[in-house]
């Protein structure tokens, strides 16, 4: 090495989950890494629509989006896009998908290091493999967690709960661009469930509580959240109740990000939204049907897993095998507004207070 000349600081690579919820519950795997390696930069890789998440995270230095279409392989675009990689000097890379195609980008990048899950087979492009017990597989923050120390049978304890953060303009400029008051308390609905119609909350009973929340706090707004698939669900809502504003599929994912970060409380079923209220600590009541409530549950200080745990749940199917929905339809409005009620009298109270 001649004189003068510096070598380029080793970084960390991630990529991430393509599920939303996934991708929060790999935040404390970051925190950790960034914990063990505070001297190391930490790069996401991530499809568009998981982006706006990993901006959120204090641990990422630089957001990589993919420009892989979903669920193709397109091999002579990851041979294009690993070259690119080569040039960041990774010291390793955790792959967080199980697929056989996102641990090709590392190995064809030539980083040495490349952690994950054995998943699809993937000896040889997997070179420090875990591997999850498929009877009682941990859950997911221990799952992520675990890929940043050496593999063991038992799960990582004591892991840091998955932390967002977004800054107080960022949160009141969205509110105001989206015709929405900070001063006013905000309780946010997101009633849609991308795994499918078994895990969603009725639209009656979601109609129902958006009723009994204005006539207790008239000057509350309550707003639909969800991708455009969830347009119908939110539509139906807001047909039943119409003192609600229904932004499901008219918002980013950044907004919808700011807006849950400035609620005073949010009511979701099991999905990524509720894992983005949870790591940004809100007061969240979370409704499980079919899905286990101790698998992912949400991790804000204040925070309600409402779960009927019937004989036949958690199914984990997409619809009712049964063909009744009982783990839903059954938990009642009552049940929902009795710990949200307390939620909103803390929050008036805090804020006549101030």
């Amino acid at each position: 090495m001649s004189m003068g000349s510096t070598t380029v600081p080793q970084r960390l690579l991630i990529i991430a989950p393509n599920w939303i919820g996934d991708a929060v519950m790999a935040q404390p795997l970051l925190a950790t890494l960034k914990q063990q390696h505070p001297e190391m930069a930490i790069d996401v890789l991530a499809a568009a629509w998981v982006a706006p998440v990993l901006r959120a995270m204090d641990e990422v230095d630089t957001v990589l989006e993919t420009p892989f279409k979903h669920g193709a392989l397109q091999l002579r675009e990851r041979w294009r896009f690993a070259r690119l990689l080569r040039q960041n000097n990774y010291a390793a890379a955790y792959v967080l998908p199980n697929t056989l195609k996102f641990a090709l980008l590392p190995w064809m990048a030539g980083i040495k290091r490349r952690i994950g899950y054995k998943g699809e087979s993937r000896y040889g492009l997997i070179n420090q493999m875990h591997f999850d017990d498929p009877v009682a597989p941990r859950a997911m923050v221990p799952f992520y967690a675990a890929l940043a120390y050496a593999p063991s049978p038992t799960a990582p304890t004591n892991c840091p709960r998955p932390a967002l953060k977004l800054q107080e303009q960022t949160i009141h400029a969205v509110f105001v661009e989206l015709g929405l008051s900070p001063s006013q308390p905000l309780v946010v609905f997101a009633p849609g469930a991308e795994f499918g119609n078994a895990k969603r909350w009725p639209t009656e009973h979601f109609a129902q509580l958006a009723a009994t929340i204005m006539a207790a706090h008239p000057n509350a707004q309550i707003v639909l959240l969800g991708s455009p698939k969830d347009h119908d669900v939110c539509e139906a809502i807001n047909t039943q109740c119409a003192q609600v504003y229904q932004l499901a599929g008219k918002t980013s994912l950044h907004q919808a990000i700011a807006l849950i970060a400035g609620a005073a409380a949010v009511v979701s079923n099991d999905s990524g939204l509720l894992h983005i209220a949870s790591a940004l600590n809100r007061p969240v009541i979370a409704l499980y049907g079919p899905t286990d409530p101790d698998h992912a549950p949400p991790f804000s200080d204040v925070a309600h897993s409402l779960s009927l745990r019937l004989t036949c749940a958690p199914c984990r199917q997409r619809e009712c095998p049964l063909g009744h929905q009982d783990c839903m339809q059954k938990l009642t409005m009552e049940m929902v507004w009795q710990p949200l009620q307390g939620i909103l009298q803390n929050v008036i109270a805090r804020q006549k207070v101030h």
